[in-house]
């Protein structure tokens, strides 16, 4: 086997009412002057100041940064930095969905060693200096707060940048159910299937070890029995406790693993037509699965049998078809929308697959995926999901 290199954050706390773990959490890391980088919902929902108060009943001075966009971009993160710079921040705290927690991963490495996000893009990866980065999720499913990657829009190109590294990687993580609970089923949906895609690719990723495996398969078991639920019923709150640490554990697996095709096709959808990454990773897993399926049958059958669509018994082309149907009937269960459907004009969408293609394989997550396409084929997908 060859050797493999496993990073997770230092300090994880999982489970309802894992957010008052936060003061204990900031006090071992010797943090005084942490910013809060989050958006305008946390703020209007009360969480964000909750986290303040814990901020200062455990002895901090904090700031409160909440101009976080969804898929944050190279001109969204000034602001920000300003904010930081201005707190003489010594940590930030990311709270939110996977964009604002992205974003304070971007500004903890631009205070601390200056330039800007392009020259931290793949291959990096980024080691060097960073603030300490606290992550505390209110979403399942884009697993940034256990990632080595944040992924930065540029806002000139349109390129859906992923920039990877050691120094992206959250020191500490807080995951707490109750900050899920009010999440709407479009979200949920979105976020969930983006945390299987996570554990599937990482699964059948190149880049594949045994420690990534097994969290990838214990990920996928439980999105399985969970995701449908959740989006049929928000309040199911043992199924969000499962898919919230499941989305955590599928962030653990591709951190480790990499990503692959899907997640290379997803990010110029995103940055072309501002799809939330989610939804866009949601869009191609059916079609990426199917196009890649028999250069890898015995691990997408792997995926088959934990996700319990076959017995143990079924052969591997059964199972690894059967993951693909089922896939395709999960996405149509919690009504993911096509290109089309979701509104994206088709002459527009026609324009920019050569270089949606382009951007794909310069990301290099292509190159992590069973089979790997060229930019025709990759085009040719594009078409395929179209409508």
């Amino acid at each position: 086997m060859t050797p493999a290199a496993i990073a997770l954050p230092r300090l994880v706390h999982i489970g309802a009412g894992a957010l008052d773990r936060l003061g204990s959490v900031i006090a071992t890391l010797g943090v005084h002057r942490p910013v809060v980088v989050t958006d305008r919902f946390m703020v209007e929902s009360g969480v964000a100041q909750r986290v303040m108060d814990l901020l200062v009943a455990a002895g901090t001075t904090p700031a409160l940064f909440d101009g976080t966009v969804p898929d944050p971009t190279t001109d969204s993160l000034g602001p920000g930095l300003d904010a930081v710079r201005a707190a003489h921040a010594d940590a930030v705290v990311g709270l939110g969905g996977g964009s604002p927690i992205d974003t304070a991963k971007a500004l903890s490495v631009l205070y601390a060693n200056g330039g800007t996000m392009t020259d931290y893009r793949a291959p990096g990866p980024y080691t060097g200096p960073a603030l300490p980065i606290v992550a505390i999720p209110t979403t399942a499913g884009s697993g940034s707060e256990a990632t080595q990657f944040t992924v930065i829009t540029d806002s000139v190109t349109d390129e859906k940048m992923l920039c990877p590294g050691l120094s992206f990687l959250p020191v500490a993580t807080i995951v707490d159910v109750d900050l899920t609970m009010t999440m709407p089923a479009r979200l949920s949906a979105d976020t969930g299937v983006d945390a299987l895609t996570h554990a599937i690719e990482a699964y059948v990723s190149r880049k594949a070890n045994p420690v990534s495996d097994g969290l990838a398969v214990a990920a996928m078991r439980t999105i399985a029995g969970a995701l449908r639920r959740v989006y049929a019923d928000g309040t199911d709150r043992d199924a969000r406790a499962a898919m919230m640490v499941a989305a955590t554990q599928a962030g653990m697996a591709f951190s480790n693993a990499s990503v692959a095709l899907v997640h290379g096709m997803s990010r110029p959808i995103g940055g072309h037509f501002h799809v939330a990454h989610g939804l866009s990773n949601a869009m191609l897993l059916p079609a990426v699965t199917r196009f890649s399926v028999d250069a890898a049958l015995d691990r997408y059958a792997d995926c088959a049998r934990a996700m319990r669509i076959v017995t143990d018994s079924a052969d591997d082309r059964t199972a690894a078809y059967a993951l693909v149907d089922e896939l395709t009937c999960l996405c149509a269960d919690v009504e993911v929308p096509t290109p089309a459907t979701h509104g994206i004009d088709a002459d527009a969408w026609a324009a920019r697959l050569p270089v949606m293609a382009e951007q794909a394989l310069a990301s290099g997550s292509p190159a992590n995926n069973p089979r790997v396409p060229d930019a025709d084929e990759i085009v040719a997908l594009y078409q395929q999901i179209y409508r």
